[in-house]
């Protein structure tokens, strides 16, 4: 199957994406109310969350290479059976350490399927359908974001709470696996490198100062903090303001529906703007709405504020992907995608705690203003961020793939 061909392979790996993810959604909080139900403090438990982010930044660039000098598919199972088996010993483990150690067992496994499940989609997608298709296949993330927080709050609760979390993190365990009925027939042999097309190895200084992958990266960390400041925070925000929390997970949960129509929708939106164009103006729109959430407004008000965030933070994932694989140097694509997730991990354990820093000395909703001005920079830095063009956004016409890269306004 050469790139471009049948997408039936894109619409299995999003299938499996969704079950993935939503058990590591559903298992994030699980092991957080299962942590505290076993006598942790605060503390304990932000060590136990980042080292679900921390652990995998270790091994992200040499799985990055092992995929160039190879095939993708294998990682997939891999992640699955990580994340199930990870989210299955949090759950009858009884003690802290146990469970940081099999929390960093998840995020090795989120990893590793994500890595995988990326490059896939970068080497059987032809340049002109890769903003489709990481659009299509970002919208499994959103599915899971979206329904693995509800089957949380469904199960955990009552006086029983470590009990009722154990059993949210079995359920998560069950839930990935269902993913591996899913991973049939993913990736061609035809796309598969050989050794002799392999080539040289290159530096990750070298992939570091080729134009676009920083701007890609940096877009891709300032979108990701936020989505994640915004669910740590805005039930900080509901308790000050009065807004109940059956409230805020709907609000969350309107936020989470928006992405998903976004990434919908995403391809008419890049052939009415272009690219740089649709980057710029969703991160600057962005900035200016969650430095809004700062604002004491009303209920209707922040769920309108909070649909039109959700719609424009969901451009930054897969665009950022295509300008990362699109500005990488040839042969190292999968370890530029690994360097963006590396930066993203880096993000996750940096934003949070720069945001409480924030909090602390400016108030709750001060974290709020601080996104938006790491959204703003984004914006700028999507302006500049030069990619080849690939004929997908502005009619530019299709270069070869060792051409120079350009400066274009269709990115």
């Amino acid at each position: 199957m050469a790139p471009g061909g049948n997408r039936g392979w894109l619409l299995r790996l999003v299938i499996a994406f969704s079950f993935a993810q939503g058990a590591v959604s559903m298992a994030r909080p699980a092991v957080s109310y299962r942590a505290l139900a076993l006598g942790a403090d605060e503390r304990a438990v932000g060590v136990i969350a980042g080292v679900y982010a921390l652990l995998p930044l270790f091994v992200a660039v040499p799985l990055g290479r092992l995929t160039d000098r190879g095939r993708c598919a294998p990682l997939l199972p891999v992640g699955v059976v990580l994340i199930s088996g990870g989210c299955a010993m949090s759950g009858i483990a009884n003690s802290l350490w146990a469970m940081a150690i099999w929390s960093g067992v998840m995020g090795l496994g989120h990893l590793c399927f994500v890595i995988g499940a990326q490059s896939l989609v970068a080497r059987q997608s032809a340049p002109h359908e890769q903003d489709r298709n990481f659009g299509h296949f970002t919208i499994g993330a959103s599915l899971g974001q979206l329904v693995g927080p509800i089957a949380a709050g469904a199960l955990i609760g009552g006086r029983d709470m470590a009990g009722t979390s154990a059993l949210a993190l079995l359920v998560a365990g069950a839930g990935s696996a269902v993913a591996l009925t899913s991973l049939w027939r993913t990736e061609s042999r035809t796309t598969a490198k050989s050794r002799a097309e392999q080539g040289d190895r290159v530096s990750v200084g070298r992939i570091l100062r080729t134009r676009g992958v920083p701007a890609g990266i940096f877009i891709s960390l300032a979108v990701l903090s936020a989505t994640d400041i915004l669910t740590a925070y805005l039930p900080v925000v509901g308790e000050h303001r009065g807004i109940a929390p059956s409230v805020i997970g709907l609000l969350l949960s309107l936020r989470a529906a928006a992405t998903i129509a976004c990434r919908l929708v995403l391809t008419p939106l890049l052939r009415l703007l272009g690219r740089t164009l649709l980057l710029t103006v969703t991160c600057l729109l962005a900035a200016l709405l969650c430095a809004g959430i700062a604002l004491p407004v009303p209920v209707w008000a922040l769920a309108l504020m909070l649909a039109v965030l959700g719609f424009c933070l969901g451009v930054g994932q897969p665009l950022s992907m295509t300008t990362v694989v699109q500005a990488a140097p040839d042969g190292a694509r999968s370890t530029a995608l690994a360097l963006r997730l590396t930066g993203n991990r880096l993000g996750q354990v940096a934003a949070p705690a720069s945001a409480g820093l924030v909090a602390g000395l400016a108030g709750v909703a001060a974290p709020f203003v601080m996104l938006g001005a790491l959204l703003l920079l984004s914006a700028g830095i999507a302006l500049r961020a030069p990619v080849r063009p690939d004929g997908s956004a502005g009619g530019a016409r299709e270069r070869p793939r060792r051409s120079r890269f350009r400066r274009t306004s269709d990115i």
